[in-house]
């Protein structure tokens, strides 16, 4: 069973930004019944906006970090977190809440601190995730980081070759499996979101959960690469017919 088992929202909350999102316009109330979810949608529809708000009620840094990570490079919280309420089967304090923007200011704020202490850099590989390139890095975190609790990643994929989310999903198998940990994942990604057993919640006028093969993301991927001059005879004027 997940450690979060449930995300919903006060019934008395406000109607403007972001309770004004299509998918929240009739409440939420979601129940998670694997170790792994993920969220996925259109760019805008507010997908980080609640993970987010999930990292923000679960005391982790929004910045990205865990709860032990006292750094702020913007403030970026909304309303959401105040009007949302978790349900734990088991309460966890353990986790990190990763966001693939914002990672440059989170490897500087490491550097910072490992001016003072050198061994922080143990927990991320031994070295400066400056001094790696962008999917080592992320690799490195995950890697040397995810141990035990709840990780919140929003979209992961950002700096990761093909190859390399394969090695997350073998990280994320690893250890939800050892019923050590849960993952809340917004994703573009259809290798990601074809996670076995993963939830598949889409985003849109409303939120509602499907199978990752019915997502437009691997719907699309899959049609473009079977037949990509099809798609090129739309998108170029001058592409021969």
């Amino acid at each position: 069973m997940p450690y979060l088992s449930r995300i919903y929202l006060n019934e008395d909350h406000p109607k403007d930004f972001p309770f004004n999102l299509p998918f929240l316009s009739s409440g939420l109330n979601l129940r998670l019944r694997s170790n792994v979810t993920f969220f996925v949608g259109e760019n805008g529809i507010g997908k980080s906006t609640l993970l987010e708000a999930i990292a923000e009620k679960c005391d982790f840094n929004v910045s990205g970090g865990n709860r032990n990570h006292n750094y702020n490079f913007h403030k970026t919280e909304s309303e959401l977190a105040e009007h949302l309420k978790l349900s734990w089967d088991t309460k966890t304090a353990q986790g990190f809440f990763m966001r693939a923007e914002s990672f440059f200011n989170f490897a500087t704020y490491i550097d910072e601190v490992a001016e003072e202490d050198r061994s922080v850099l143990d927990a991320y590989g031994g070295k400066s995730l400056h001094q790696q390139s962008h999917g080592e890095a992320f690799l490195s975190l995950f890697h040397n980081h995810f141990q035990k609790g709840i990780y919140i990643l929003d979209e992961p994929e950002a700096a990761l070759s093909p190859q390399r989310q394969l090695s997350l999903l073998s990280i994320i198998h690893k250890l939800e499996k050892a019923g050590k940990a849960q993952f809340i994942i917004s994703s573009h990604s259809p290798i990601l979101m074809s996670y076995p057993e993963a939830e598949v919640y889409l985003l849109d006028d409303k939120i509602k959960q499907i199978d990752y093969k019915e997502t437009e993301h691997y719907q699309l991927t899959k049609s473009f690469l079977e037949s990509p001059e099809l798609y090129f005879r739309y998108l170029f004027e001058d592409y021969p017919i």
